[in-house]
This record gives C-alpha cells, sequence and structure tokens, in this order.
C-alpha cells in the first residue's frame, strides 16, 4: 500500500512544480521578449526485488523529464519609440558580458550608450553602441544613422542549440559559446511581446490544481486504509 502513496505523491510533486512554472509565465507575460517554460514527463516502472517489473505490472511512477523554453516569436506590437527594436524572425540582440536577448526595449545611458533597462549595453558588429544625437534612425537591416551619421549595425545572432541557453531576469540569456550571425530583419518602433498566452496558462493552472487535489485526496485514502489495516491486525 504504501507503494500507492509513492506513486500518488510523484504524481502530486510534479503537479505542484507545474503550477509553479505556470505562476510564472503569467507573472512575467507583460515583459517584452519573454519565452515561457514548459515542463515535460516521463513514467518508469518501480523495480521489484532489485529486477526490472514487467511491463503490466502497474506501479509506475512519473517523474520531471526537463523543463524547457518555447522560444516560438510572439506577437510584434508598435510603440512609435525609436529605441524599441523587434527582430523578425530568428536571433537575439546580442549584449555585453556575454548575454542576450529578445527584449528590444533599450534606452540611451548617461555615457551615451545604448543599454537594456537594467543597464546592459547593447552590442553591434564593432562593439558597444554609442550614440551622440538625437534623430536615430535604424534600418531593416540593423545599421544605426544618428543625425545622418552611420554610427554602426546591430550585432544579431542565433544559436544551433537553443537548450544550451541559460535563462536570466529580463528576457535575457546567458551562453557559453558565441552565437552564429543571421540576417534577421529589425523593425524600429515596435517590440516583441512575450509568447505567453495568459488564457492558456489559466485554463492549465485551473488543471492542473485540480489535478493536485484530486492527488491529495488519493494520498490521504491510502493513509485512512493504512491506518485501518494496522488498527484491524491490532486487534
Amino acid at each position: 500500500m504504501y507503494k500507492g502513496i509513492y506513486i500518488t505523491l510523484s504524481g502530486a510533486v510534479l503537479k505542484q512544480k507545474n503550477l509553479d512554472i505556470t505562476a510564472q509565465n503569467i507573472a512575467n507575460a507583460d515583459i517584452s521578449g519573454y519565452k515561457k517554460e514548459q515542463m515535460s514527463f516521463k513514467d518508469y516502472i518501480i523495480p521489484v526485488d532489485n529486477k526490472a517489473a514487467k511491463a503490466d505490472d502497474g506501479r509506475v511512477m512519473t517523474e520531471l523529464s526537463r523543463v524547457s523554453i518555447d522560444f516560438t516569436e510572439g506577437p510584434i506590437k508598435g510603440t512609435g519609440n525609436p529605441l524599441d527594436l523587434a527582430i523578425n524572425g530568428e536571433g537575439f540582440f546580442a549584449l555585453d558580458e556575454g548575454m542576450y536577448t529578445r527584449n528590444g526595449s533599450f534606452m540611451i545611458s548617461d555615457e551615451g550608450y545604448l543599454t537594456t533597462k537594467s543597464g546592459v549595453k547593447l552590442l553591434g558588429e564593432s562593439g558597444p553602441i554609442e550614440i551622440q544625437g538625437s534623430d536615430i534612425d535604424i534600418s531593416p537591416s540593423g545599421e544605426i544613422i544618428v543625425d545622418a551619421i552611420p554610427v554602426g549595425k546591430l550585432k544579431i545572432v542565433d544559436f544551433p542549440d537553443k537548450e544550451k541557453l541559460k535563462k536570466l531576469n529580463g528576457g535575457m540569456f546567458a551562453a557559453g559559446e558565441a552565437g552564429v550571425t543571421v540576417n534577421s530583419s529589425v523593425s524600429q518602433g515596435f517590440l516583441e511581446q512575450s509568447n505567453v498566452n495568459v488564457i492558456q496558462e489559466m485554463v492549465g493552472m485551473i488543471a492542473s490544481t485540480r489535478e493536485f487535489e484530486s492527488y491529495q485526496k488519493m494520498i490521504h485514502a491510502f493513509d485512512e486504509a493504512a491506518s485501518k489495516a494496522i488498527n484491524e491486525m491490532g486487534k
């Protein structure tokens, strides 16, 4: 009977983890360029006497297979801000300190560099991009022109294996290796929204909550049955 409790508990623990990830997605739904996370599961049969159990044994536990990042593009929204940029297609804006992002909400720092809202410098093909002027025009190819003078070109890169990217706060990622330059176009005055569908996530949260509650009831039922069996044996 204790195996039944362990099997049920394995499902309950994963549902709680799933709820945590869903809550995180919803909380970050308003962050430009945010990429939602999702869980996948795998089942395995409980060994019997240190030997693999038969497929029809029925004692199957569930465990986390992995938490992956969904890198599909989010919708593009116009803002009219010349420092807001959206990548059309694959790729990430290259940032200083080995970071990358799809969040194209940039600003000019006190030192005159294009940076993220958190102060990380945006990189061009020749390094950090310095802005000295007021009329900023960024072409679809990423060319940056300030007061009719070219000052650089955006560095947009992609990764053959995006699973190696480590998610950071603010829609940023860290990579252990340099990305490959891509020729995706850029839209000035637009931002890519997160790819989180809040309604879909809420529906999933409700379903996971109900399943978690069902697991709780099952654990309680197993516990009561075990207590009753022990009491009966004592008599």
